[in-house]
């Protein structure tokens, strides 16, 4: 039996293993239960309805409990199967790694509990392998897709991927769906550019593959939400909002440069005019922060944390508002301004519900916490909704009545 000890995160070649169109990679982390279920499933359906060679490769990475032992027994059983391993968590290193080691045609990757109908996998791959298209990704928010989850994950999705059109120039429909594949020749140029070792890490690809100017196929998919995920949302919530803002940022300020691979055109605003707006950004908010936080110090003394929370927050967001309009986005005069404010009072929703959350959860851990962590944990807060009101000030907020930029 072949196996894998990647513990450098270097892939390492299989022998013994015949080429294949198509790699199909099942990143795991303790999934004892469900991976050999749905590797066998896996397996199956590639016997009897795939009419392309295809290959599995489990991608164990960090595990702690029998999911390797799983992976092994899994490539003991069945030729197509071969298993792998990181010593370190992420499903972004796991699947660079494997990718990385892959001389398959197309390499695509799938959740380990098959949320997405296995019939899509061949619509998914079919353009890549004729050349038609780059990139292929499953959506569950395109026309025809068929889904099955619950109201919160459904409108953080929706929001997120919202917030990454207003942000990054997103065209894509659907970043998180874990159904995608690409073709080997993109992969070798854009995996080194995508740096993520978690979550984000799709979403990164496919904002560099848009950017490089590849062509994006969709697939509508048939997706069942997993009850049993593993999936923490606030910290994931939190990483892919960092995400953002390290690579909008990048790209804004061209310190990650995507190479020209394709035709298609690309999206977003030039590089000078969002290396000036994230100038002018930072500049305000860093004004307002600090007025943000004299202001509370000040109010809490006659008044209770989340009411002088909420108090300081709209006073310094009419004059955020205000201040980016004139010197971030270059709007003068009082055309719009109404306009401009009320949606400004719109993303200070957003954070103030950010961070009443945020001093909700520190007093339900710390029952009588002190000023200074009180601010600390607002500041930290605060941070990740500028991240969203940068996106919402230049996606929505600054927008004309017929959606143009300013």
């Amino acid at each position: 039996m072949t196996r894998q000890l990647l513990e450098q995160g270097h892939p390492l070649q299989v022998s013994g293993r015949a080429a294949a169109q198509v790699e199909i990679v099942v990143p795991v982390m303790n999934e004892e239960r469900d991976l050999g279920p749905s590797v066998r499933r896996l397996d199956a359906f590639l016997s009897a309805r795939f009419p392309f060679t295809a290959r599995i490769t489990i991608a164990d990475n960090g595990s702690t409990d029998g999911t390797w032992a799983t992976a092994c027994a899994l490539e003991a059983a069945l030729p197509r199967v071969r298993a792998t391993r990181l010593a370190e968590p992420g499903r972004g290193r796991a699947l660079r790694t494997a990718w990385s080691g892959s001389d398959a045609d197309v390499l695509a990757y799938m959740d380990v509990d098959l949320s997405t109908d296995l019939n899509a996998l061949l619509p998914l791959v079919a353009p890549l392998l004729s050349g038609h298209s780059d990139v292929a990704i499953g959506t569950r928010l395109g026309r025809g897709a068929r889904v099955i989850r619950g109201p919160r994950r459904e409108i953080l999705s929706r929001g997120y991927n919202l917030l990454l059109r207003a942000a990054l120039g997103a065209r894509f429909s659907d970043a998180q769906c874990g159904f995608k594949a690409i073709s080997r020749a993109r992969a070798g140029a854009l995996l080194p550019l995508a740096t993520d070792p978690g979550w984000f890490f799709d979403t990164e690809l496919l904002i560099l593959a848009q950017r490089a100017g590849l062509r994006i196929h969709e697939v509508p998919v048939d997706w069942t939400d997993d009850l049993d995920s593993r999936v923490r949302l606030l910290p994931t919530v939190v990483a892919d909002l960092r995400g953002i803002a390290r690579l909008g940022t990048g790209l804004g300020l061209g310190t990650i440069t995507v190479p020209r691979l394709g035709r298609e055109p690309l999206a977003g605003p030039g590089t000078a005019a969002l290396h000036r707006q994230l100038a002018g950004f930072v500049a305000v908010g860093v004004a307002c922060t600090a007025g943000y936080i004299a202001l509370y110090l000040l109010l809490r003394t006659a008044m209770s944390a989340q009411l002088a929370n909420a108090v300081s927050l709209l006073v310094t967001a009419v004059a955020n508002t205000a201040a980016n309009r004139r010197f971030t986005f270059g709007l003068r005069g009082r055309a719009g301004a109404v306009r401009h404010q009320a949606r400004g009072l719109a993303a200070f929703g957003a954070g103030l519900a950010l961070t009443a959350a945020a001093l909700a959860g520190l007093h339900a851990a710390v029952p009588q916490p002190g000023r200074s962590l009180e601010v600390a944990v607002l500041v930290a807060a605060s941070l990740v909704a500028t991240v969203l009101r940068f996106a919402l000030y230049r996606g929505w907020v600054f927008r004309g009545p017929a959606g143009s930029r300013p």
